[in-house]
């Protein structure tokens, strides 16, 4: 098998693609799309989202120290996709997107984006300014859940959501399972030969 090597970059796909609602203390809010987002610690629950200093929304995260990272669904693609190639500073993205701010439950300032399945309320602790972008270092404060998805027993349901993921310039529905954590390890349940 053959290689090119190429410059560093970041090739590593795939990614959420969410959206990122945040307001500022005067109550204007925005929402912006974000590739570069993930889980950094589980206890206490801390997640980390980069952002250009030239984002419109920068300013607002970093001010407030709130953002809500919303998961984004196949019934959102082309919400998420316009949330981050339009401008906060002249486009109401929540009119355009027909998207509803609706209240977070543990944060003062950002709204979450009521049409996500799941709402993450995150509290900055920490600004890593790395070059091209900044990372806001967060704390989980609340997580909100539709209860549409809630199962008989109880259980959420997340990957019934259709969740999106972003690879290389292109927005995925994530398909099909292939297999659960542990899969690969879980004994078989014997068989019994017949007499």
């Amino acid at each position: 098998m053959s290689k090119q090597l190429w410059k560093p970059g970041n090739m590593l796909y795939p990614l959420p693609a969410v959206m990122v609602s945040t307001a500022d203390r005067e109550g204007n809010s925005n929402i912006l799309t974000i590739a570069w987002t993930g889980t950094v610690c589980t206890n206490p629950a801390m997640v980390y989202i980069s952002v250009r200093p030239e984002r419109w929304s920068y300013h607002m995260i970093k001010e407030s120290g709130e953002f809500v990272i919303n998961l984004t669904t196949e019934q959102l693609v082309r919400a998420t996709d316009y949330c981050g190639v339009r401008s906060g500073e002249n486009t109401d993205k929540w009119k355009e997107c027909r998207l509803t701010a609706a209240e977070a439950r543990t944060l003062k300032y950002a709204p979450v984006i009521a049409e996500s399945p799941v709402n993450i309320e995150c509290r900055v602790v920490r600004i890593d300014e790395l070059g091209s972008h900044h990372m806001f270092l967060a704390e989980v404060t609340g997580v909100q859940v539709d209860e549409s998805y809630m199962d008989e027993k109880g259980k959420f349901e997340l990957n019934k959501t259709g969740l999106l993921a972003y690879s290389h310039g292109e927005y995925l529905g994530l398909g099909k399972s292939l297999g659960t954590f542990g899969y690969s390890v879980r004994k078989k349940p014997s068989r019994k030969k017949k007499k």
